[in-house]
């Protein structure tokens, strides 16, 4: 399994380093890889092979070696990986010196608060799709969702852009979300069609 880290994360290191906030940034990278070791160990104990992931600044995406097998349940648990181990991170925080538990609870809020807004790419996309082929596996809802998840973060983007530079952070982060959502509803016609198969094999 390969990880690596996204090129979107090189600014937000060059935005800490300018701020002076660069053990900051530690915090943050080191609480991005315990989410997302929190998928991982939940692909494992589903038994789903994973091909790669690469380190976002909200997390992380991971590919799968055979996506076409992995159960929606399996989907449901990994997508439940992240916020369980950020939640975990968050408690353990607390037995810690107060000046690093204080920055490190509040990156895991924000990476929390983040990750579970029900849009894709985010942890709490990856649920709501997954509740969609447990319960309604119809590629008209897919794809109506990856369509709301675009002009949703398109949204959240503006409304960072409004607060710059304060909101200089976020607004990364919220770009990235809102680059991948796009990519996925640029290509929304394959990945409709992938899940149509997904679907007929899961009714």
């Amino acid at each position: 399994m390969k990880i690596k880290l996204h090129l979107l994360c090189i600014p937000l290191v060059f935005v800490m380093i300018l701020s002076g906030q660069l053990a900051y940034y530690a915090i943050i990278l080191f609480s991005l890889l315990w989410h997302e070791a929190g998928h991982l160990i939940a692909a494992l104990l589903c038994g789903v092979k994973v091909k790669s992931c690469v380190i976002t600044p909200y997390g992380g995406e991971i590919q799968f070696e055979n996506p076409a097998v992995v159960q929606a349940s399996s989907l449901l648990w990994i997508a439940l990986g992240g916020p369980i181990a950020t939640i975990i991170g968050i408690g353990l925080a607390f037995f810690m010196p107060e000046l690093l538990a204080t920055r490190l609870i509040s990156v895991q809020l924000v990476l929390l608060a983040v990750n579970i807004v029900p849009i894709i790419p985010l942890d709490g996309g990856r649920l709501f799709l997954a509740w969609l082929f447990l319960h309604h596996p119809r590629a008209q809802l897919v794809e109506s969702y990856y369509w709301l998840s675009f002009v949703v973060s398109t949204i959240l983007l503006f409304i960072t852009l409004l607060f710059l530079p304060q909101s200089i952070f976020l607004a990364i982060i919220i770009l990235f979300i809102w680059l991948q959502a796009w990519k996925e509803w640029h290509y929304r016609k394959y990945r409709i069609a992938f899940e149509k198969y997904v679907m007929n094999r899961l009714t």
